[in-house]
């Protein structure tokens, strides 16, 4: 089993419509990647290490899938259409990461 770690930074001039990730982003996403997901979990960041220090990510998305290729196969087919989304939530990139789920 495999996470994808999808994060937007706590960048300086930073747009995130939190509502319009959650009610219009997040749906898209799980229906489009349904047939691959086992999970998804939406972080809001609030604080960073200490509770005065500014989050590092703003949003963390995780999403797990039993391998790298469910992902890659089932992204693969729909990323146009979730990268075009982007643009209408956040004026940032995210970073991505892959990790393997020991736990």
């Amino acid at each position: 089993m495999i996470k994808v770690s999808v994060l937007y930074p706590n960048l300086q001039n930073l747009v995130f419509d939190k509502e319009y990730y959650i009610n219009k982003h997040m749906p898209l996403v799980s229906n489009l990647l349904a047939q691959a997901l086992k999970n998804v979990q939406v972080d809001f960041g609030i604080a960073g290490g200490s509770s005065d220090e500014a989050p590092k990510y703003i949003v963390m998305t995780h999403m797990s899938f039993e391998s790298i290729e469910a992902f890659q196969n089932i992204f693969g087919i729909h990323s146009e259409e979730l990268l075009s989304d982007i643009p209408n939530f956040t004026n940032c990139q995210p970073e991505l990461q892959i990790s393997k789920i020991k736990i």
